[in-house]
């Protein structure tokens, strides 16, 4: 199917995106990668009146390196995140995460910024987003703000970016102590949704303790979660085994999924849960250099 007609703008700076969405009274959406937008307006489940094309703001397609943190670009693709080595010596966890995302067609067109905010809750970049405590920075006409990963999705589709606001950078900062990091993925096949999806990070003292841990789920509630929970389980306590195993278990209860005739029941999605949570923290308290 085609789309119906709609005005299209492209703006060659962020102000002028800004000031155009800020003049279309609710009635435009951004377009940065389109490979969610543009099927939908295919099928014509939307029907926008105007788009607004971000992909010539030069601005917003840099990847930001200082000595505390990495800042992605709204426009940086997921290809450009995956191949990245700032963000793949820094952040093992999102590297990881890019190479899931659909195809190469897909990540050389998506963005980490257009996926948080059409905030599918079965997409991958959420988990990651919540693991690693990003924050999303958004500028609007009354200015520029942040919103950190807990407060960031309201729901299925839904953010706290207001519809007169862009996204324009996501910021992540380093974690302190050994590192490790894993994403554990259940699709139907290759480059599909997510029949469960869990990414870990968690940092361990030269004493062997936790002191950061950082579980996002996705597709198994109505938007993305952190597994808070299951955090506890872990915070402040030597990773042995069996707090791996308390921790999972707890994720699985955290989670609130949906029977599917596609991807299975809810108790067998939050079985998934348990599973990939326990070989998540596996993997990335050994990549830490914990011993289980």
């Amino acid at each position: 199917m085609y789309p119906g007609s709609f005005d299209y703008q492209r703006p060659q700076t962020l102000q002028e995106a800004v000031r155009l969405l800020g003049t279309s009274q609710g009635d435009a959406r951004i377009l940065a990668g389109g490979m969610s937008l543009i099927p939908l307006l295919k099928s014509r489940l939307v029907s926008i009146p105007t788009l607004i094309d971000i992909g010539r703001i030069d601005e917003l397609r840099k990847i930001g390196n200082t000595e505390k943190s990495v800042t992605i670009g709204s426009m940086v693709t997921d290809h450009e995140i995956e191949n990245s080595r700032i963000i793949g010596d820094r952040f093992p966890l999102i590297r990881e995460v890019s190479r899931w995302i659909g195809d190469p067609q897909v990540r050389n067109r998506g963005t980490m910024g257009g996926s948080l905010c059409h905030a599918d809750p079965s997409g991958d970049w959420g988990a990651c987003f919540i693991a690693l405590r990003g924050k999303a920075h958004v500028e609007g006409p009354n200015g520029s703000r942040e919103i950190d990963s807990d407060s960031f999705f309201t729901g299925p589709f839904s953010t706290s970016v207001d519809i007169s606001e862009i996204l324009t950078a996501i910021e992540f900062h380093d974690i302190d102590g050994m590192v490790g990091s894993a994403y554990e993925k259940i699709e139907r096949k290759a480059g599909d949704f997510a029949t469960v999806g869990v990414a870990v990070q968690i940092s361990i003292d030269e004493k062997g303790n936790c002191t950061y841990a950082g579980i996002g789920l996705t597709s198994v509630s109505a938007s993305p979660v952190r597994a808070a929970k299951a955090e506890k389980e872990l915070y402040g306590k030597v990773l042995t085994m069996r707090n791996i195993e308390s921790a999972a278990l707890a994720a699985s209860h955290e989670c609130d999924p949906t029977d599917d005739p596609l991807r299975g029941s809810a108790d067998f999605k939050r079985y998934l849960v348990n599973v990939c949570a326990k070989r998540a923290l596996i993997r990335a308290v050994k990549e830490a250099g914990g011993v289980l």
